[in-house]
């Protein structure tokens, strides 16, 4: 699961309300959400911002390695 879905998940938050905080359309995020299109190292910083997590939460994996 990516995780900028996994923090709005856990977080109750949903993809309009962060579009809405970021400037961005609804769709642009939604393609973050799914993995079709990443964003900007810039626009993932405001995300770790807005979502008050640390960016690294948003690009390390939480999966345990085999």
């Amino acid at each position: 699961m990516n995780r900028i879905k996994e923090v709005l998940e856990q977080k109750g938050i949903k993809q309009t309300w962060l579009a809405e905080k970021l400037g961005k359309s609804y769709n642009m995020v939604n393609a973050y959400s799914q993995n079709r299109q990443q964003p900007r190292l810039e626009t993932l910083m405001e995300i770790a911002n807005i979502l008050d997590v640390d960016i690294k939460e948003l690009i390390i994996s939480n999966k345990e390695n085999n």
